[in-house]
């Protein structure tokens, strides 16, 4: 397991504006063609990915904790975030799979 504060700048950056909701600047941490899979979904490239931001912003609120992160291998980092709010359930921990590709993220699976 690592510390959330060894992980790569532009993953603690997305990480950051996603908590903080910010689109614009989550954004400019992924690749132009990069791929975010939430809740089994697809989303390809900035303009899909910013309209999933947005609508996952607007649908509930929630506070993140994060519980951990582990280097997986050259360019592959998992971090462990708890999510407590007013979605159904109310609290669960989901893991962040990030994949780099000239210092910026490619994709991202979000899954418990």
């Amino acid at each position: 397991m690592t510390d959330t504060t060894d992980l790569p700048d532009v993953i603690k950056r997305y990480l950051k504006a996603h908590d903080e909701r910010d689109t614009s600047a989550a954004s400019a941490a992924l690749t132009p063609d990069a791929t975010v899979v939430d809740d089994g979904r697809t989303y390809e490239g900035i303009p899909a990915i910013e309209q999933w931001m947005n609508h996952a912003a607007s649908e509930y609120t929630y506070t993140t904790t994060p519980i951990g992160a582990a280097y997986d291998s050259p360019d592959h980092y998992t971090v462990t975030q708890r999510l407590e709010g007013n979605f159904p359930g109310g609290t669960v921990d989901l893991h962040y799979r990030f994949t780099l590709d000239k210092g910026l993220i490619s994709h991202l699976t979000i899954a418990p």
